[in-house]
């Protein structure tokens, strides 16, 4: 497992009607390997966050490979998933994440309505 330490510290606007201002994202992303599919999911997990919670967000990158009794443990049933820990409710996606729209409304940093 690795983790994506959080940007420096600082005031940021509040991103999605579940975050405060200052609410750290826990996002945990699980994959197998270096595959390119789970690489991209990677990439276009870090460049969203970088862009809609700068500093507050960190991910836990879990390879399957070596934890495998964690995808029976957390229900993992694909990889690439990002699992959005915090804060509640627990969101679950599925795929490489380079559907931009998608990935924001999955994780609640957009409404469907195209709102922030």
């Amino acid at each position: 497992m690795t983790e994506t330490p959080t940007a420096g510290p600082g005031p940021a606007p509040a991103a999605g009607p579940d975050a405060g201002p200052q609410e750290i994202w826990d996002l945990r992303l699980y994959v197998t390997g270096r595959s390119a599919t789970c690489q991209r999911a990677a990439d276009n997990l870090q460049r969203i966050c970088e862009q809609y919670l700068p500093g507050r967000y960190r991910i836990e990158v879990v390879d399957l490979l070596e934890n495998p009794r964690l995808a029976a443990e957390d229900q993992i049933l694909a990889v690439p998933t990002v699992v959005r820990m915090l804060p509640a409710p627990v969101r679950t996606l599925v795929g490489d994440l380079s559907d931009t729209e998608r990935l924001l409304v999955g994780l609640q940093l957009k409404t469907a309505g195209g709102g922030t």
